[in-house]
Parts: C-alpha cells; structure tokens; sequence
C-alpha cells in the first residue's frame, strides 16, 4: 500500500460497460492477444535458431519482439478477463505492479526503436566502419543500457503515484492502471507530480521521437547517393522502422505529453499502442523482410 492511501483496491472502469459489447471485446481481444504472442514468438525463436540472421538489426529485433510481448501481456489479459467479470477489481498492489510493468517494457520498446535507427545509420551512413561501431560487445552493451534506463523510468512513475494518497473515490475510467487516470482519484493537488510524470514520459517520447526523425532524415538523404539497387533494399528496411515508429509514438505522445486532462479517445488509443502496436510490429518486419520470412521457412521446415 502506498505511504499515505487508505484504498486497498481499485475498480477498473473497461473499455465498456454494455454487456453484450464486452462479449465483443473479450473474443476480439482474445484473438489478437493469441496473435501478438503466436508472431512474437515465431520472430523470437526464428531470430535465436537461425544462422542467417546474426546481424546487429535481428538482434534488436529479437528484443522489440520480446518487449512487445510483454508490453502487451500487461494489459490484454486483464482486459481479457475483466470483460466477462462483473466487477472488475485489481488491488493496490497489483495496480503498482501493472504500472511498472506497463512503463518498464514500454520505454524498453522505445529504447530498442531508438538502437534499431542507430543502427541503420551506422549502416547505412558509415558503412565501412559498420562492424566496428555496432560490434556484439557494443551492441550488448547498448541493451544492457536500455535495461537499465528502463528500470529507472518505471521506478520513477511507481514512486510518484505511490507518494499521493487516495482516501477516496477508487473507480479508474480506464482498462488497466495508469499514472494518469489514477492520479485524477488522489485526494490532493496532483499538479507537480503530473508536471513530473510529463516531463519523465513525455520528455522520453518526445526526444526519443526527435531523435528517430533526425536520423531517417540522414538516412534517406544518404540513400539518394546510391545505386538504385542498394538504395530500393535500403528504402524497404527504412521505411517499416518508419511505419512503426509513427504507429507507436504517435499515441504516446498524445497520451503523454499533455496535462493531467482526458478525452473521450484516451481508451481507445491506448488500445492502439499497447495492442495494436504490439500486433503490428511482427507484421510489418516479416511482411516487408525477405531475409526473416526466408528463414523462417528454413528453420520451420526443418522442424
């Protein structure tokens, strides 16, 4: 229990609270949790079996794969279940816990897009010294370092919410636990934590996305001084990183790079970048990746 609460428990508001609507939710998200986990997993295993992918871009991709798993099993399966419970209940301590995990394996997912961009820069703008720059050990290095970052981020998030009390009301208009909607329920001015909350996510989001688009935009500037060949294959890797950055940070930054204030399509943008990210993802690096599709199907014929 936090340092100043009296609430033991939390109501969790869902998507909605039309029954026959929540027997839609429960098989639409079903479906799509056992998709995220069925295409993550097959890039996992695919990207650990195989020989043919050893290079730095599949070792990050291994872990935005691992991250998306379980950035999304932090909230599909409560969303899951709660959709056929009458009374959606999770207590103080599991709402911390589904915090810290939610903001753990997101930043762990924006730090990995972040290295998946370097390294495509690496590659592409200095490719003579590609191998020394993103070696095993750095590479390692650099996750370790994604790690860590991410423990300190999710800590951070958990401290603030635990520091402010609720001696009150303890219904979340939400899904799942969030700093946001569960700092509308505190029974004090929660003005600075939330100007400290943007400024730990947001500042994360919006320089973490700054950054990404600085370094596409030497990308593509650098392809133009390629062979056509070189420059199509370059351009078809490039531009599923961009179509997943955009799909993600989008609707972070929306969500959190503004004031302690909601809308009525904070639900379901949510939904979009801890889902349908997450279902995503896999689809557009095996769809656009001819090299993962072809050893996907070497691996899974020889098993």
């Amino acid at each position: 229990m936090g340092f100043n609460s009296s609430v033991t428990e939390f109501i969790l508001f869902g998507l909605t609270q039309d029954v026959e609507k929540e027997k839609i939710v429960f098989v639409v998200f079903l479906v799509f949790y056992c998709a995220i986990l069925l295409s993550n997993s097959l890039i996992i295993i695919t990207i650990r079996f195989s020989g043919m992918l050893g290079s730095p871009m599949y070792f990050f991709l291994f872990y935005l794969s691992f991250a998306d798993t379980c950035f999304a099993t932090t909230t599909a399966p409560r969303l899951i279940v709660d959709a056929l419970s009458e009374k959606k209940v999770i207590s103080y301590n599991e709402c911390m816990t589904q915090i810290f995990a939610l903001h753990f394996f997101g930043c762990m997912e924006i730090f990995v897009l972040v290295l998946m961009s370097f390294d495509r820069y690496v590659a592409i703008c200095k490719p003579l010294r590609y191998t020394t720059i993103m070696s095993q050990h750095v590479c390692g290095i650099l996750v370790r370092l994604a790690w860590m970052g991410s423990f300190i981020h999710s800590s951070v998030q958990v401290f603030l919410v635990l520091i402010s009390p609720f001696c009150g009301p303890n219904v979340i208009d939400h899904y799942f636990c969030d700093v946001q909607p569960l700092l509308k329920l505190a029974c004090m001015d929660t003005y600075v934590i939330n100007l400290l909350i943007v400024s730990n996510t947001g500042t994360i989001c919006m320089v973490s996305f700054t950054l990404l688009m600085i370094s596409y935009v030497f990308i593509l500037y650098s392809l133009s001084h390629r062979s056509a060949e070189g420059r199509k294959k370059a351009f078809s890797t490039c531009t599923s990183h961009i179509i997943v950055i955009i799909l993600f940070f989008v609707p972070c930054i929306f969500t959190y790079t503004r004031p302690l204030v909601t809308f009525s399509v904070d639900k379901m943008v949510a939904v979009f970048y801890t889902i349908g990210t997450p279902l995503l993802n896999p689809l557009i690096y095996t769809l656009r990746n001819a090299d993962i599709k072809k050893a996907m199907k070497k691996l899974w014929f020889k098993l």
